[in-house]
């Protein structure tokens, strides 16, 4: 097989290989493709060979193939930029990605120390540091040593010229190393998004709290970065470390840095550190809906919502309260309301603002009313929101004040003692 003369085309070689010595970028002459060994057979270039009819095997994934030699040089020319430079991994599980996003699915994560083959320079958003900023470096698309190819962010890899540095294997320890590091469960923890158990609780109630749930409040593993976060409402906590390393059964230690992690279940994460000289241990939890879903569908909630007032109005009116009318954007005008000055509107309140459906009642109200809104009107002053539970009957639209102390956790638990409650009715005039 391989003394077989008959060309199928060109190839462009994209590792080099030692025995014998071709560089990445060479073209060379491609006779024979086996998609059961998964090979290349190929000749090598005059300038290195010894034997006119020698002939070698390469890996499938190492080698672009074209069916004319023209073609080939081409693709060569514009490999040349990138033809000798690698790149060695200094991150433990850092991830090769799918497009180079950062939240792009990973289809492959690299052992400490392992070399990629630079392909091109890509375009993409780079990954967001502890800081909030924007990390320095640049998308790459890489090819590794087992023939996949993905993008990798390169703050963490260290590129290097075949001519100045060796590309021989790594050392027996690090292969030890790499042999430990082959953990699926982390790989799984890895690929999860850990967000503040509170979210779980949120989810569980059917309560959200946009304000909270637009913070994103989480455990980052860091492993783009190196750097773990802890964020949440009372702390906010960077951890710089090495590795991570196994420290049991699904419980894994930062090196370097005051930090632990174990695998509750495969949707519960415990976070573990010194904080004060006590050890503090967080939950967080992996959602089945990702966080940005969420937002969306809270807001699309909240949208239906509002429209289910808007469309038996948007105008409505009171012989005593005013005028309360309601426009398409979420903003409402309020005419007519000086019988509730001081009681419930402060002095000096201009009658506009926004609606906003971001309170619920709890269920021992549901029998009396469709739910709860509040009104943030547009003066810049201390006490300028009003909550309001609501309810459609005969009349129009029936609204109860809803005093600060009677709502707990964007819940309506209590009425006032003395209930303010206001009568409307739909303002065909409006129309």
């Amino acid at each position: 097989m391989l003394s077989s003369c008959s060309k199928l085309g060109y190839g462009v070689l994209l590792w080099s290989i030692d025995e014998p010595p071709v560089d990445s970028g060479s073209v060379l002459p491609v006779y024979i493709r086996s998609n059961i060994e998964k090979i290349w057979v190929v000749g090598v270039p005059e300038t290195v060979k010894s034997d006119r009819d020698v002939k070698i095997e390469i890996p499938l994934t190492q080698l672009e193939f074209f069916n004319s030699k023209n073609q080939a040089v081409k693709r060569a020319q514009e490999f040349a930029p990138y033809a000798m430079t690698y790149a060695e991994n200094l991150q433990d599980g850092l991830p090769i990605r799918a497009s180079p996003e950062n939240n792009s699915q990973r289809v492959y994560r690299l052992r400490l120390g392992e070399i990629v083959k630079i392909m091109a320079v890509a375009n993409g958003s780079p990954p967001i540091s502890a800081t909030g900023d924007p990390l320095p470096g640049d998308w790459y698309k890489v090819l590794t040593n087992a023939g996949v190819t993905g993008y990798c962010f390169s703050y963490r890899l260290k590129l290097f010229n075949q001519n100045e540095e060796s590309l021989a294997s790594p050392s027996a320890s690090t292969s030890t190393q790499r042999e430990r590091t082959n953990d699926p469960d982390l790989d799984m923890l890895l690929s999860k998004t850990w967000s503040s158990e509170s979210y779980l609780q949120m989810v569980n109630s059917r309560r959200i709290n946009l304000k909270e749930m637009e913070k994103k409040y989480r455990f980052d593993p860091g492993a783009e970065t190196g750097v773990a976060r802890i964020i949440l409402p009372n702390i906010e906590r960077d951890f710089s470390y090495q590795r991570i390393s196994s420290d049991g059964e699904r419980s894994w230690l930062f090196e370097g840095a005051n930090l632990q992690m174990t695998l509750r279940t495969n949707t519960s994460l415990a976070v573990q550190f010194i904080d004060s000289g006590s050890r503090r241990t967080l939950i967080f939890v992996s959602l089945s809906t990702s966080v940005e879903d969420m937002i969306l569908q809270e807001n699309a909630r909240r949208e239906t919502q509002f429209l289910t007032i808007y469309e038996r109005g948007p105008a409505f009116t009171s012989n005593n309260y005013g005028t309360i009318k309601l426009l398409r954007s979420g903003d409402f005008i309020w005419t007519g309301y000086e019988a509730l000055v001081p009681q419930v509107i402060p002095n000096g309140t201009r009658g506009s603002g926004r609606i906003t459906m971001d309170i619920y009642i709890s269920p021992s109200y549901e029998d009396r009313y469709n739910g709860a809104f509040t009104l943030q009107f547009s003066d810049i002053r201390a006490n300028n929101t009003l909550y309001f539970m609501y309810g459609f009957d005969s009349q129009g639209l029936r609204l109860e004040v809803v005093p600060d102390y009677g709502i707990e956790d964007i819940t309506v638990m209590r009425r006032a003692s003395s209930p303010v409650i206001l009568y409307f009715f739909r303002d065909t005039s409006q129309l």
